[in-house]
């Protein structure tokens, strides 16, 4: 009599096993994480995974999930594992010399769009570390006629950005420059927005692995009091805000204060207000225009 095949394990039992993997580790987004590395190695939808919980997995995708529990184990995100991260509801890969877009950076198109009267209007933006292309992507996406110019220091993101843009059906209403911050752009903007780097360099260290060794340190490093990159670019703003323009910028968490004593400072420029707060109640969006 021939030996009864060996039971293949389902894919309810692999996520299954994989939660509780994950939760030994002391990972606190276990299940969402378990779950999203299915999803992205198995090549399923949200709902395909529900339907097939009692299906019998492949042999080499549960192979394949291993090492890449393994991998998250290890500290790394599931966003670099993935290779792309959701931000707006819109989907952008990722790339070595790129931030992981994150959802307190939303606060920043809110800010925006909540500044723009005319949602019909034809806009000039200037996306200022532009990175993945996130904030530009998800203000064009909602400002039919507006334009971008997505500046950064990396050509290598730049690239990633490019690819974004060009995926979201975006690309023509983009044009790209490798600089450093505002240097060499022409003109005005009626918009201009950025999420600097605002870390102390004593202070990323302390940063939790899966940012401190896996985000580009250049997107992180502000420099020794964390400002270095709001005094470049606000000084800058004087020049390239048009006259009745708006930027709004990302605050690090207790920041808002001296980043508005350096807009105040410029003698041209003025604070909007108190700065919009994320979902975790901290000032994260500054919102300046030119001094009336």
């Amino acid at each position: 009599m021939s030996a009864a095949p060996e039971r293949r394990i389902t894919y309810g039992e692999l996520r299954h096993g994989a939660v509780q993997l994950l939760r030994e580790a002391n990972i606190e987004s276990a299940e969402t994480d378990a779950r999203l590395l299915l999803l992205h190695v198995a090549k399923f939808d949200a709902a395909k995974l529900i339907s097939a919980e009692s299906e019998a997995a492949d042999e080499d995708l549960v192979e394949v999930y291993g090492r890449l529990l393994l991998r998250r184990i290890s500290g790394v995100p599931v966003s670099r594992i993935v290779g792309e991260k959701e931000f707006w509801s819109l989907r952008f890969a990722l790339g070595a010399d790129t931030l992981v877009p994150r959802p307190e950076t939303e606060a920043i198109v809110e800010a925006a769009l909540a500044e723009i009267a005319d949602k019909q209007a034809p806009l000039r933006i200037l996306d200022l570390g532009t990175g993945t292309g996130a904030i530009l992507a998800a203000l064009l996406s909602e400002l039919p006629n507006a334009t971008g110019v997505a500046v950064d220091k990396s050509e290598a993101a730049l690239c990633v950005a490019r690819g974004n843009l060009r995926n979201l059906s975006l690309g023509p209403r983009v044009s790209y420059l490798c600089a450093d911050w505002t240097d060499a752009i022409g003109g005005t903007f009626d918009l201009i927005v950025s999420n600097p780097p605002y870390i102390a360099t004593d202070e990323l260290a302390l940063l939790s692995p899966e940012v401190r060794d896996h985000d580009p340190r250049l997107a992180l490093d502000g420099g020794q009091d964390g400002l270095a990159a709001y005094r470049a670019i606000v000084n800058q703003l004087c020049e390239c805000l048009a006259a009745e323009g708006k930027a709004v910028l990302e605050l690090g968490q207790g920041q808002e204060a001296e980043v508005g004593a350096l807009v105040r400072a410029t003698g041209k420029l003025e604070v909007a207000g108190s700065a919009r707060k994320d979902l975790a109640g901290i000032p994260r969006a500054l919102i300046i225009h030119v001094k009336r």
